[in-house]
């Protein structure tokens, strides 16, 4: 369903009229509930829910269509050793890359997500990023991740962001899910992350996700809570759910149940799903398959154990 169109001055008005964000306290929050310890039997089913919500991700210079099918290969069993050990939502991909990995997983159930609209930087005309994500979806991918112009956001034009988010939505109308990306660590204060998330989502977003992993700080707790606010706003004021995506610098098991009690708590169980959210990671996978192995087996596999990412 395409995004109703919004005119700049009401799209203004209604942004700035969101409550603020109360940044101690968002602060102070996400800090009390990543000090929650879970019981061990909540602590299995929480590494094997982050390992099904993992977006495997290779986004490099030097990517080749070999590493691709490694990674994708390692996508589709985790494991080799354990047949349980779930597989992974999505592997995310350059678009040029999305034909090899759509090749790979191909009736697994597997996702391909490929980066668009010029990323990481966003910096290219909207003929150009309409081109990129229409190249990336005829090449296999099924979810688009867009990057937002946080130049023209950060000036104050929203219309802009708004239109050419919506122009996405309608490249990927019934072909794939649009995730778009904030990158919120350029985006400076907890006001406008709560801003863009809802700029995203009125505008069609699928899935509002932080960061585009090259940029300091990528994925933090307090940003994914205020994401998470919002999405849980969104749904009670628009009827229609949107997923969350905290993306870049997730490395620990430790990190990902972190983020899984943040979930449970803020937005609620219904977002406890890949369908809603994800995790964007390229060496998280390893750690939380070491957790697993440590609690059947009561030892630790060595780091080497497992195939690097």
């Amino acid at each position: 369903m395409s995004a109703p169109a919004i005119a700049g001055s009401s799209l203004r008005e209604f942004l700035h009229g969101l409550p603020g964000v109360d940044q101690v306290g968002a602060e102070a929050r996400a800090a009390m509930l990543a000090s929650r310890s879970i019981k061990t039997t909540a602590k299995q089913w929480a590494l094997a829910t982050a390992i099904s919500m993992i977006d495997l991700t290779t986004l490099e210079g030097q990517d080749t269509p070999g590493k691709v099918r490694a990674m994708c290969a390692k996508a589709k069993r985790p494991d080799p050793a354990d047949p349980t050990a779930p597989k992974v939502a999505a592997v995310c991909v350059y678009p040029d890359l999305a034909h090899v990995a759509a090749a790979e997983v191909k009736g697994t159930g597997i996702h391909v997500a490929s980066v668009a609209t010029a990323f990481p930087s966003g910096r290219a005309g909207l003929d150009i990023k309409l081109a990129d994500a229409k190249y990336a979806i005829a090449a296999g991918a099924d979810e688009v991740d867009m990057v937002i112009d946080r130049g023209a956001f950060l000036a104050g034009d929203y219309q802009l962001v708004y239109d050419e988010i919506a122009a996405v939505r309608e490249v990927c109308e019934g072909q794939a899910h649009l995730k778009v990306i904030l990158e919120t660590g350029e985006l400076v204060t907890l006001d406008n992350v709560r801003r863009a998330s809802w700029l995203a989502m009125l505008a069609g977003a699928d899935f509002i996700k932080t960061s585009t992993g090259k940029v300091s700080p990528a994925a933090t707790l307090p940003v994914t809570l205020v994401m998470l606010e919002a999405v849980r706003d969104f749904r009670e004021a628009r009827g229609r759910q949107v997923g969350v995506k905290p993306a870049g610098g997730i490395r620990t098991a430790k990190d990902a149940i972190r983020y899984l009690v943040l979930v449970n708590e803020t937005a609620g169980e219904d977002w406890l799903d890949p369908r809603w959210f994800r995790l964007g990671a390229s060496s998280l996978l390893n750690d939380l398959l070491m957790q697993r192995t440590r609690m059947a087996t009561g030892r630790y596999s060595g780091s080497d154990y497992f195939t690097l990412d």
